[in-house]
């Protein structure tokens, strides 16, 4: 028996097959056949969607709570202040008028 190359699924695919599943419409058996996988594959792209099903909500609530352009532009402009600052503070220890 001659083994068939190794397929590279993509995530659509993956999702396609997943959902078809959870749907129950139809028995994995069928589903093997109709897609031309293996059932167990199935079973486990199922189990990945289930599982990670939460993460596609949480994405959302992670970019509105993030910090705004206006806030990092005021960050960088402190900085670059207090590293001006310290970069003059820094030229004035090898002057000899420094106090020591």
């Amino acid at each position: 028996m001659a083994k068939r190359p190794r397929r590279n699924h993509g995530a659509a695919f993956k999702a396609k097959v997943a959902l078809e599943a959870i749907k129950g419409e139809r028995t994995l058996i069928e589903l093997a056949e109709q897609f031309q996988i293996h059932p167990n594959q199935i079973t486990k792209w199922k189990k990945q969607l289930l599982e990670s099903a939460e993460e596609v909500f949480a994405k959302e609530k992670k970019t509105e709570e993030g910090v705004s352009v206006k806030e990092l532009h005021a960050k960088i402009g402190q900085l670059a202040m207090e590293n001006d600052f310290l970069a003059v503070a820094l030229g004035r220890i090898g002057e000899p008028s420094a106090k020591r």
